[in-house]
């Protein structure tokens, strides 16, 4: 009896081992499945995709800028001296030549006089000498140097007679008194500013435009204009400036010359907008072949993206053309219906597997 009862238990512990085994087993390869799983996920690089597609974008380009005075000036101050009169005022329309002020000449007077006195003496001491001259009566030196000295009588009357042209204020532009900074009475010494004049008949839009579009255009186009307080109006500006280098933007700075209406209805400081357009794109939505801008890798100047196929990328140089904020133009390297990676490049070698993240 014992002995029947130690062989089933006997063979319920070898059961129990089986069982154990198979459940080990059964572990082991449920165990190797997901390391395989996991091994595969982790040799795949998780990106962002988009299409390049035709897509209809609005074609116009637009640079925004400030209109500056075609001409403005801080006028200062010639000698020293008190201001006797002011002639303008804050808003005066001047001509160039115009006075503006006049400063008191009594010491401008003084030195004149003493210079037309020194001329007419260095004048009369010359003549006495080239006479002698004639007779033996100097030496050649003498007469040289009364010359010198009569030359030298001469610039000295030239300059005083400047400096008394200077107590005449006279504007050099034509313009608009902006600023009136002296009153009569004050007392102005050389380099102080009496006036700010600004020419407004004309002005000049400052823009920056990308390298894409500043070859296409040359010192002379005409270019369509818009002010923001004119919404409904158009101007027509001719570019009178292009930077041969780009500014810390990469772009290039353009001045673009605006006639002003009679009324002066444009003003320095307002803020307007140059639109580049050709006759045959306008202001319509066109479809162009396009792709974003977060496919180029390292920037859009790089001119590479990666190219999704068969779940694997690779990179790719491609031709770029217009800028139009998100979109960029595809002239060549690209197809309709191609699918270019936006994020991840930075995790990306040639040839490698992706798995797109929905």
């Amino acid at each position: 009896m014992k002995t029947i009862k130690k062989i089933g238990i006997a063979i319920a512990v070898i059961g129990l081992i089986v069982l154990a085994g198979f459940k080990l087993a059964a572990n082991k390869k449920e165990s190797e499945e997901e390391t395989r799983i996991v091994a595969q996920s982790n040799d795949s690089i998780s990106v962002n995709v988009s299409k390049v597609e035709y897509r209809d974008i609005n074609t116009t380009y637009v640079a925004n800028g400030t209109f500056e005075a075609f001409q403005e000036l801080n006028f200062p101050s010639e000698i020293s001296g008190k201001v006797i009169r002011v002639l303008v005022d804050e808003g005066s329309h001047v001509k160039s030549g115009q006075t503006l002020a006049v400063i008191r000449a009594d010491q401008q007077s003084i030195d004149l006089s003493a210079a037309e006195a020194a001329y007419q003496n260095a004048l009369t001491d010359n003549q006495r000498y080239e006479n002698a001259l004639l007779t033996g009566g100097v030496t050649q030196q003498q007469v040289d140097m009364s010359r010198l000295q009569l030359k030298n009588a001469k610039a000295q009357l030239d300059h005083a007679r400047i400096k008394v042209g200077d107590t005449q204020v006279r504007a050099t532009i034509n313009g608009v008194v902006n600023r009136r900074l002296i009153e009569p009475g004050s007392y102005v010494s050389p380099g102080t500013a009496m006036f700010e004049i600004v020419n407004v008949s004309s002005l000049k839009l400052r823009v920056e435009v990308d390298e894409n579009h500043v070859v296409n255009y040359k010192v002379g186009d005409n270019i369509k204009v818009k002010a923001g307080v004119y919404p409904d109006r158009e101007f027509v500006g001719k570019i009178s400036f292009i930077a041969p280098k780009a500014s810390s933007s990469l772009n290039f700075p353009m001045d673009i010359q605006v006639s002003n209406g009679t009324g002066n209805e444009l003003k320095a400081g307002m803020y307007g907008t140059a639109v580049f357009s050709s006759a045959d794109d306008e202001t319509q939505n066109k479809p162009v072949l396009t792709l974003s801008r977060d496919a180029f890798v390292g920037g859009l100047s790089s001119g590479e993206v990666f190219v999704l196929r068969d779940g694997k990328a690779y990179l790719k140089k491609i031709v770029s053309g217009r800028n139009f904020g998100d979109w960029v133009e595809v002239l060549d390297g690209l197809k309709d219906g191609d699918t270019v990676v936006t994020s991840g490049q930075i995790n990306l070698d040639d040839g490698a597997t992706v798995r797109i993240i929905k």
